[in-house]
């Protein structure tokens, strides 16, 4: 199998299969949208708006408890926490409760309420109001965030489209666009699915994506370009079968680009978070993990296959296949009388071998002196008269 990988001779029949894998991409779009519909997301504070209280998980009496933490802000507050979560590990873990927007009164008895409860130690190792923070945001802020990246998308899925059309062609344009649609369905869907905070570090994540998806579908339509010059006026191979060894030819290529782009993505997703404790990595590394592994298979499994099954719409392309199957035709009834041909021509040998064999049994048996019966009439000796008078 991996020999098959690396040489790229057309033994994976991608473009052939590709009606299991528009199920597939469809099954995981559907999905996807329902969650979306359904469920929705999991906005963070700079999108919702609202007010965080963060201070140091370690607290004069032992770690703080996350429930206890949301019971004591809650009563203070006269509002329930929406959310209480640690971030990072270790001495660097903090608490982080979030809540609606609370005024200037309302967080002074918040912050009271849990130092008096949980005393946070401040860098020294000491107990300290200090040591409690807090943050407003208004949830005009998210919103321009969003409208910033829409605006974003909208003028990068122009320019793509401009790009692909004039250095490739219009169909090619089309199905790299669809893939790259997909693409962002199916991280937005997975975010939504399990429930994966949605903060502005995600939005640049997901931007960033776009451009690895398209580079991995760039490089596949360059090769089918190539394998594709002047088929028309060939007949060895249909369009759909030079697009598939195209996939092939690239396929360890695509396969090697996301292992190592993917690398550093896990490094920043374990190193980044786990070990420093930077939600902020978290988000970005999350996004760009799925949006990757999402993108190198549509530009497989979905962008070659809608390409092929476009151009076959084309009357040219259509004639074209059936030339090839005709050819092949030929070729396999031209094959088949000359098997019947051979099996004849032993037949023919076998029988004059046979006859040849009989006739020199014939001939040697005609060659043989036929045996006489020995005379029974005696020789008279030499010299001995024979009784017979002379007259």
């Amino acid at each position: 199998m991996f020999h098959r990988l690396y040489v790229g001779t057309g033994a994976f029949d991608i473009v052939g299969a590709r009606k299991k894998w528009y199920i597939f991409f469809a099954a995981l779009v559907i999905v996807c949208i329902a969650s979306i519909g359904i469920k929705g997301f999991n906005f963070g504070i700079d999108f919702e708006g609202g007010t965080q209280i963060s201070m140091p998980a370690q607290g004069a009496q032992g770690v703080v408890d996350e429930e206890r933490a949301k019971q004591v802000f809650s009563d203070a507050a006269g509002e329930p926490a929406s959310e209480a979560q640690k971030v990072g590990t270790g001495g660097a873990t903090t608490l982080q409760i979030r809540s609606d927007t609370l005024d200037a009164a309302q967080v002074a008895r918040v912050k009271q309420a849990l130092f008096d409860a949980f005393q946070p130690l401040a860098a020294n190792g000491q107990p300290s109001p200090q040591a409690i923070s807090d943050s407003a945001v208004s949830a005009s802020w998210g919103g321009e965030i969003s409208e910033k990246a829409l605006i974003a998308l909208g003028v990068f899925l122009v320019l793509v489209t401009i790009f692909l059309a004039l250095y490739f062609e219009r169909w090619m344009a089309v199905a790299a666009l669809i893939s790259l649609v997909h693409d962002i369905v199916v991280t937005a869907g997975v975010y939504s699915l399990v429930g994966f905070e949605v903060a502005p570090a995600t939005v640049i994540g997901l931007l960033t994506i776009l451009g690895f998806s398209l580079y991995d579908t760039v490089v596949v339509f360059d090769k089918v370009k190539e394998n594709t010059r002047g088929i028309l006026g060939l007949t060895r191979r249909t369009y759909g079968e030079a697009a598939n060894l195209a996939l092939n030819q690239t396929l360890m290529r695509s396969i090697n680009t996301a292992v190592i782009a993917l690398l550093p993505v896990l490094g920043l997703l374990v190193i980044g978070y786990i070990l420093l404790g930077a939600g902020t990595l978290q988000d970005l590394a999350l996004v760009q993990l799925t949006g990757m592994l999402a993108g190198v298979l549509s530009s497989v499994g979905l962008a070659t296959p809608l390409l092929v099954d476009f151009k076959m719409r084309d009357p040219k392309y259509k004639q074209q296949a059936e030339r090839v199957r005709a050819r092949r035709a030929n070729q396999a009834r031209k094959a088949a009388e000359r098997a019947d041909a051979d099996d004849f021509d032993a037949g023919d040998d076998e029988q004059l071998e046979a006859e040849l064999r009989k006739e020199k049994a014939y001939a040697a048996a005609a060659s043989v002196p036929a045996r006489h019966q020995k005379s029974t009439v005696r020789k008279r000796p030499a010299g001995k008269p024979s009784g017979k008078r002379k007259r």
